[in-house]
């Protein structure tokens, strides 16, 4: 697994943005709504991973969830996996959590989150892109 990229909660993703590219450098920027998740997210690419900020897009977006109870900040981690499938039944036989099943995610990526009792408090998404 590698780390696939590192998302951040934001309550407006136009000003993050603008925000994130001013400090970091970043000139390239992917927009993608994520119907299923009720989220809007920019995706700043980095040499060797990427920043994903995300924005609520309806009411019952978990996102908004969040952001109303913890405010903007660190959402969780993702790990690529190539096969996410044998992933989830290797950790479920060791006792991991998931928060739903294996759905579909941005950019054409299966998804599914690790609860963050399973990892000492941190959500962690599990992706695998297609091929």
């Amino acid at each position: 697994m590698k780390i696939d990229h590192v998302a951040i909660a934001v309550n407006n993703l136009d000003e993050a943005v603008k925000e994130y590219q001013k400090v970091l450098g970043i000139n390239e920027v992917e927009f993608e709504t994520v119907e299923t998740e009720g989220v809007r997210v920019a995706i700043l690419h980095l040499n060797n991973s990427r920043i994903e900020l995300m924005e609520a897009t309806k009411e019952s977006s978990p996102i908004k969830k969040f952001l109303e109870t913890r405010g903007e900040g660190l959402h969780h981690i993702a790990l690529e996996t190539e096969k996410i499938e044998n992933e989830v039944d290797r950790m479920k036989g060791n006792g991991v959590r998931f928060l739903g099943d294996v759905r579909p995610g941005s950019r054409g990526t299966k998804i599914t989150f690790i609860h963050p009792k399973s990892l000492h408090g941190v959500l962690t998404e599990l992706c695998s892109h297609p091929k």
